[in-house]
């Protein structure tokens, strides 16, 4: 499927439509997947949202190729803008304790972790919930492309917002908590002890049993407690009712969270604003 013919979702939200002329104050954030891509526009001043969701790529081309033509199709993309923030769906990272942090050493310790690939750019964000560093990579050639078309846009991995938004609310009450956050075709799990990070991962996933796999093999791995501890799900997935009925037949504590916003946008924008 050409981009031409791409499926778009357009969704505008709060009390005023965007008024583009005055883009200059506004904040564009770009979710870049090969899944697909997401284009938010928020005004600040009456909290207002404009989101394009580019759901279909053309997959006989490169994903800088696709993103180079989304940019040039979508008028609201050629636009000026107070801050761009970019979000990079990928499981290209890793964490790295910030004591331990050299930013002359980042791909030696990226590489250690990650074989190496054509054409990527390998990138870093501080956590200021905990001292720590996330490390990064992301395809070149978008990077270069994004540089070129706005003004100092700025490059955050999807893990790393996550434990942002996350860490936050695991130190309610006293039980550990496992977080799951549902891509189209991967999990995120984050787990925390309290505020305290303990691990962090993304895994591919092509069917329920994947998820089921992942999900109670990191539970074990991390040896947390079948009645008191808890698992939260979030995000958009498939067989929900199957997964939950299989993990509540291991785990107690089973909850569903359906955030009103996008929890990634969300995380930008808190992170973005202190």
């Amino acid at each position: 499927m050409v981009l031409s013919k791409i499926l778009t979702m357009v969704q505008e939200t709060g009390n005023n439509h965007i008024d583009f002329n005055k883009s200059e104050h506004y904040t564009l954030s770009i979710r870049l997947s090969t899944d697909g891509f997401l284009f938010s526009v928020y005004n600040p001043i009456n909290d207002s949202t404009h989101e394009v969701a580019i759901l279909t790529l053309d997959s006989s081309t490169s994903l800088a190729a696709n993103l180079k033509r989304a940019i040039q199709e979508n008028d609201f993309l050629q636009l000026c803008y107070k801050r761009v923030n970019v979000i990079v769906n990928t499981n290209r990272y890793t964490n790295l304790p910030l004591d331990l942090y050299n930013e002359s050493s980042i791909i030696d310790v990226f590489s250690f972790n990650h074989s190496k690939q054509k054409n990527e750019i390998v990138l870093s964000n501080h956590f200021k919930h905990s001292k720590s560093i996330s490390i990064f990579g992301m395809d070149n050639s978008c990077h270069d492309l994004l540089i070129n078309q706005y003004t100092k846009p700025a490059f955050y991995c999807r893990s790393f917002l996550l434990n942002e938004f996350f860490v936050s609310k695991s130190h309610l009450g006293n039980s550990r908590k496992m977080y799951i956050s549902f891509n189209k075709s991967s999990i995120d799990i984050l787990c925390y002890e309290r505020n305290h990070l303990q691990f962090i991962n993304t895994f591919d996933t092509s069917h329920h049993n994947d998820i089921i796999y992942f999900v109670l093999g990191t539970w074990k791995q991390l040896n947390y407690d079948q009645q008191h501890d808890e698992l939260h799900l979030t995000g958009l997935f498939e067989e929900k009712e199957i997964i939950i009925k299989e993990l509540k037949e291991y785990i107690q504590q089973v909850y569903i969270t359906n955030p009103t916003t996008n929890i990634e946008l969300q995380a930008l924008l808190d992170y973005a604003s202190n």
